[in-house]
């Protein structure tokens, strides 16, 4: 594995640890796909640094437990907005 490419993953992996961020905001910031964001720290990553790689695991396990609520308030902010433009 190239040297950049290790060193993204743990830079990758110290955002997220960082400010808890899902892998969608951390693909924005770093200018890379989600793909890409996901196969650095869920392939790459243990095998860099293990110890990361755990808590980025709990980080991303938590974001996919709430993305269902996140994903409501989405819903619920849309229909709200679209209902005061019609008023």
């Amino acid at each position: 594995m190239k040297g950049y490419i290790e060193e993204r993953a743990v830079e990758i992996a110290n955002h997220i640890i960082e400010t808890n961020t899902t892998v969608r905001e951390t693909a924005k910031v770093f200018g890379v796909s989600k793909s890409t964001v996901h196969k650095d720290v869920t392939e790459r990553l243990p095998k860099i640094n293990p110890t990361i790689a755990q808590e980025v695991k709990r980080v991303l396990d938590k974001n996919k437990a709430e993305r269902h609520l996140r994903g409501g308030l989405a819903t619920k902010m849309k229909y709200k907005n679209q209902q005061s433009q019609i008023e």
